[in-house]
């Protein structure tokens, strides 16, 4: 089966700025890619790239096998729903959604009845005389989505499409976008700087600093065996704790020996920073222990612990779940202990 997007060693600069260094990446059939990174990583000049508005600077664009380089956006096939949802105000959501159709030449039965059946896929058949004003904007947000769809893309472009949109709407839009995704399996490349909404929708998640990629891996593989520092700290929150390595590939961290991922280059007895995420501390109430909550915060199946010691050391994250938030409140004593690793060394 023929790869529908390549980017091959692509580079972009803007006079002495350089957004994309290298850049190069496939995208499967059928699947949902999240690019994720950083403001200024080069994730929205890459999608720029793909859908046809900005030319690299070297390198090749591929869809479905061809060099599209030179390619005009209009006759690149692609669907894209912007962050600013772009409907046409003049016009009902129904002919918001037929506008692709028209302007490719379609039938007006042929335009209407394809953008009914794609607003009822997106749950606004009732909605189609409404005029975009006359909408929320997670339902302009649905036309947006429904008029990408309707001129049946070869891949589907979304740019920060949740962005506008408050907590809860994200939350369903997510929901509904991957759903539709799914059903209809148009593959789509998906721009974002929001972890939860990456890591919630994507098939896989590419993430990018200084404009390479990182890493690009299934959500859980990213979270737990990140590739690099940047990664590691980048996806979800870290911990940074003293450690000492010991023979074996492995470091000894808050009392626990655990396999590390790059000690064995290293000789035992050095001073190295272990990368520790939040939920891998135990935290038990201890009157004798070394540290003292600080802080709690409920978050809902879990309460998240800022914890601190009396000798001043940088503070650390732990989750742990929410029945036991009356023995770990701020100002308990708790001793801490680090579960089996593997953990990732900083530096």
């Amino acid at each position: 089966m023929t790869t529908p997007v390549e980017f091959r060693d692509v580079r972009r600069t803007f006079g002495a700025t350089t957004a994309l260094d290298g850049f190069t990446l496939d995208v499967r059939p059928g699947e949902l890619l999240a690019l994720l990174g950083p403001s200024g990583c080069g994730k929205t000049t890459a999608l720029r790239l793909l859908a046809g508005f900005d030319r690299p600077t070297s390198g090749e664009v591929l869809v479905e096998g061809r060099d599209v380089t030179a390619v005009p956006a209009a006759k690149r096939g692609m669907g894209m729903v912007f962050q600013s949802y772009s409907l046409f105000p003049t016009m009902s959501a129904v002919d918001n959604v037929a506008f692709g159709l028209k302007v490719r030449g379609k039938g007006g039965s042929t335009r209407r009845g394809r953008a009914q059946e794609l607003l009822d896929l997106v749950g606004l058949a009732e909605h189609a005389r409404k005029y975009p004003h006359q909408m929320s904007g997670g339902q302009q947000q649905r036309v947006a989505l429904a008029r990408a769809l309707a001129v049946e893309p070869r891949v589907l472009l979304l740019d920060e499409p949740l962005s506008a949109l408050d907590a809860k709407v994200r939350e369903q839009l997510r929901e509904e976008i991957r759903r539709i995704q799914t059903e209809l399996g148009v593959t789509t490349v998906m721009v974002t700087h929001d972890q939860e909404e990456a890591l919630s929708m994507a098939d896989r998640v590419g993430v990018m600093r200084a404009g390479r990629l990182e890493q690009c891996a299934a959500p859980a593989d990213l979270y737990q065996r990140p590739a690099t520092v940047f990664v590691a700290e980048f996806v979800g929150t870290m911990n940074r704790v003293a450690g000492l390595t010991e023979p074996g590939g492995t470091v000894r961290v808050l009392g626990t020996t655990v396999p590390a991922a790059d000690a064995g280059v290293r000789p035992p007895g050095e001073p190295v920073e272990a990368l520790v995420r939040p939920e891998a501390l135990v935290v038990t109430p201890d009157a004798e222990g070394a540290w003292t909550v600080a802080t709690a915060a409920f978050r809902g199946a879990t309460v998240r612990l800022t914890l601190r010691q009396e000798s001043g050391e940088a503070a650390l994250v732990a989750d742990v779940p929410a029945h036991r938030a009356g023995e770990v409140a701020a100002g308990a004593r708790v001793r801490i202990a680090l579960v089996d690793g593997p953990v990732l060394l900083a530096g």
